[in-house]
């Protein structure tokens, strides 16, 4: 090991060196991106300029909206541009930003899914005391604190996987930077250090999943304790679409975590990474677009506002 070259950049050996592939993946990659900017941009837009949407629960899906639209930009951007420039490599600090900001993003996502399970909860389960337990002043105080914590976590995460040059080799198969191929690089000093942060962090996850386990598990006591048939449908639609983001986010995560990581590209390996990189800030918006009336409506009086209709 003394013997190897200090790695200074890396090489994202995900998609095939054919130039038809090539396109196919920059187009593909492309209108994604874009529906996703689209999506997420205008679920902000109409929460932000919508009066009716000013409240707990479209404040944390602005939130989790501007999320998505982060999360995505970290790794889509440059392996289109890597694609189009037939140029696969990443700079050192490069895979250090690619690494802190996925970390960042994504785990902010959890946190603000967890907080909407519980604003669901309360919402569902205690709607007399619904104000009072989910003030605004509150809502601002959960954010701050999600958003401080993610990035701080992310800050321990990649300074344990990095604090160490890596030396052993540059070869990343993978469309990006992805963190258990990074593993596989690191020396084993490194690599210790940041399995035990790893496994703290795993605790942290397994109580969020449990926090929101216990939510639903709530929600759906109380929803099919309610007389009215019609009543039941209304509440379940308020959290139906959040609880789709949260299945496919979780999904997506746990197919990531406990998949292998492969030595070389396989479609496998690229189709479960595009899983949990792409598909859910694609599909969120749409699913809270088609999914959430209040939603629907406000996109419609934002769209009559911007093209009324001549008398």
């Amino acid at each position: 090991m003394d013997n190897l070259t200090e790695v200074t950049e890396f090489l994202l050996m995900g998609f095939s060196d054919m130039w038809k592939l090539q396109i196919l993946h920059v187009g593909l990659f492309l209108l994604i991106y874009l529906a996703a900017l689209v999506g997420n941009l205008l679920i902000i837009m109409v929460i932000t300029l919508d009066l009716h949407l000013h409240t707990p629960m479209y404040f944390f899906l602005k939130n989790l909206s501007f999320l998505d639209l982060c999360y995505i930009s970290v790794t889509v951007p440059k392996s289109i541009h890597s694609s189009l420039t037939h140029n696969s490599s990443i700079s050192y600090l490069g895979c250090v930003a690619q690494v802190y900001f996925f970390s960042a993003f994504g785990s902010a996502e959890l946190a603000f899914l967890t907080v909407m399970s519980y604003d669901r909860y309360v919402a569902i389960c205690y709607p007399l005391h619904y104000g009072t337990m989910m003030m605004l002043g509150k809502c601002y105080q959960m954010s701050v604190i999600a958003w401080l914590n993610c990035f701080s976590y992310a800050a321990v995460h990649t300074g344990n996987m990095f604090w160490d040059p890596i030396s052993r080799s540059n070869k990343i198969h993978q469309f990006f930077c992805d963190i258990p191929h990074i593993l596989a690089l690191l020396s084993c000093k490194s690599f210790f250090v940041e399995f035990v942060t790893l496994a703290l962090s795993s605790c942290l996850v397994l109580g969020c999943f449990i926090v929101m386990v216990i939510s639903y598990f709530q929600i759906f006591s109380t929803v099919q304790k309610i007389p009215s048939s019609k009543s039941r449908v209304k509440a379940f639609s308020t959290c139906s679409p959040q609880l789709i983001v949260t299945i496919l986010f979780l999904t997506t995560g746990l197919f990531a975590a406990l998949g292998p990581t492969a030595k070389a590209s396989s479609i496998q390996d690229l189709l479960v990474a595009m899983a949990y990189t792409v598909l859910p800030p694609f599909l969120n918006p749409i699913i809270y677009s088609l999914r959430n009336k209040d939603i629907k409506a406000a996109i419609w009086r934002l769209f009559r506002k911007i093209y009324p209709s001549g008398k």
